[in-house]
């Protein structure tokens, strides 16, 4: 479960609290005091984090600037720029 500790603390917490509520995005509306898309929105969030996680390990160049990206820290189009221009020479992987 290495992607689990290689999410960010509130991250974590959000899967535990989805979790403890039986998957009930509803109840977690509840718990959080927010909508239901509000946390629908967050749960994708968290599910591209996962995913990220599991591709790249969390290690590349590539996956902390996509990490940006859906942190909603940098723009896509900015992202790919990034990685084309400026990823290390050693780093193979590729978006």
């Amino acid at each position: 479960m290495d992607w689990f500790i290689s999410l960010e603390p509130e991250d974590q917490e959000f899967v535990k609290q989805l979790v403890l509520a039986s998957g009930s995005l509803k109840q977690l509306a509840k718990i959080y005091q927010v909508s239901y898309p509000t946390v629908r929105v967050r749960l994708d969030r968290v599910i591209q984090k996962i995913k990220l996680i599991e591709q790249n390990k969390g290690n590349s160049f590539e996956s902390k600037v996509m990490q940006m990206v859906i942190d909603e820290k940098l723009s896509l189009e900015s992202a790919k720029e990034i990685i084309t221009n400026f990823k290390p020479c050693g780093d193979k992987s590729s978006m």
